[in-house]
């Protein structure tokens, strides 16, 4: 029985959850549930056993983003805010499925644009500090330059899918008056996080026993968002009126080197940890790019939603330690990525 067994008290808003059972849509689902909305969740198999709250709260629609009609039975009249999370996400699919990334981000997107306006719910999309590329001069304001690389790198995939996916919603704004925000995420780590990304597989190597992977010496930089930060500044942009046709950064401004946050992980996680150096060049090949910096301007959510991430990367960090060796069945899971 989870902690909501008695129920939580009804707020009359309906809300739908679009990839709802991932990282951050599972976070989301439970914070939205406990505050007492109902909640809807759209993704292609149902909540697992783990997500107590999202099986027990939370009604589920099955399907893809690429099907309308299946998104249709979800994202209906009665809606009130359509939180758009789904998407193909993480290094490793990008360069194995640069095609499915371009698809389910763009046209994805599509469908769930014209099915929010057409039911008049507002939309909050979930995009990607990667929209800026390599842009050098941070920190990147909302506004920022785009600066990418060559278009044969599968790697600019997910950046240019994303931006695509922030032009068709301002486009909905401006042309059929659809109430949307865009929330850009910078590096957000957690709990159920799949160990494919920068924090979640060097915790999972490190409780693994494997060394933690750390590549081309560990000097480009990240601003990393604690979990339970990123998904407060979400639900405030969708709360907000002020935020209707706007692009919010969140993320922590607080500036920290890969190789300084394997080593954090690697002194949390246990005396015996080990680093492991690899070149991105001759593990990943010509079609992988790393940016050197990504460092977020957040003085917008700030000013207008009056949000800011109040969790130091230790404290992070060692919540998602704790959570992650108590999680069997995450300790089981394959290691994601180039060793």
């Amino acid at each position: 029985m989870s902690e909501l067994a008695s129920g939580p008290t009804n707020t009359g808003r309906r809300v739908v959850i679009t990839g709802g059972c991932g990282f951050i849509g599972s976070h989301l689902v439970e914070r939205l549930v406990a505050r007492g909305d109902e909640v809807v969740i759209f993704d292609g198999a149902p909540p697992p056993a783990y997500q107590t709250v999202a099986r027990e709260h939370a009604e589920y629609v099955a399907g893809d983003v690429l099907d309308r009609a299946s998104l249709a039975k979800a994202i209906t009249k009665g809606v009130d805010v359509v939180y758009h999370l789904a998407a193909v996400v993480g290094v490793d699919q990008y360069l194995a499925r640069p095609l499915d990334v371009i698809d389910v981000n763009f046209s994805g997107t599509r469908n769930v644009l014209d099915l929010a306006a057409a039911a008049g719910a507002k939309v909050v999309l979930a995009s990607t500090s990667e929209v800026f590329g390599k842009n050098p001069a941070v920190p990147w304001a909302e506004d920022g330059d785009r600066v990418l690389g060559a278009t044969s790198a599968d790697r600019w995939t997910y950046s240019s899918s994303k931006a695509l996916a922030e032009h068709l919603t301002f486009a909905f704004v401006r042309q059929r008056g659809l109430e949307a925000t865009i929330v850009r995420y910078f590096n957000a780590y957690g709990p159920r996080q799949r160990p494919g990304f920068v924090v979640s597989r060097s915790i999972h190597r490190a409780l693994n026993g494997k060394p933690v992977v750390v590549y081309d010496e560990g000097r480009q930089t990240r601003c990393f968002t604690f979990i339970e930060d990123a998904i407060e500044g979400t639900i405030k942009a969708a709360d907000s009126t002020v935020a209707n046709g706007e692009a919010f950064n969140i993320g922590s401004m607080v500036e920290t080197t890969i190789g300084d946050a394997a080593r954090l992980i690697a002194k949390l996680a246990g005396p015996d940890v080990e680093l492991s150096d690899v070149d991105t060049g001759k593990a990943l090949g010509k079609s992988y790019e790393d940016l050197a910096r990504r460092v977020p301007d957040n003085s917008k959510a700030g000013r207008l939603l009056g949000w800011s991430p109040g969790t130091t990367l230790e404290d992070g960090l060692a919540k998602t330690i704790e959570w992650a060796r108590q999680s069997d069945w995450w300790l089981a899971m394959p290691d994601s990525g180039a060793s």
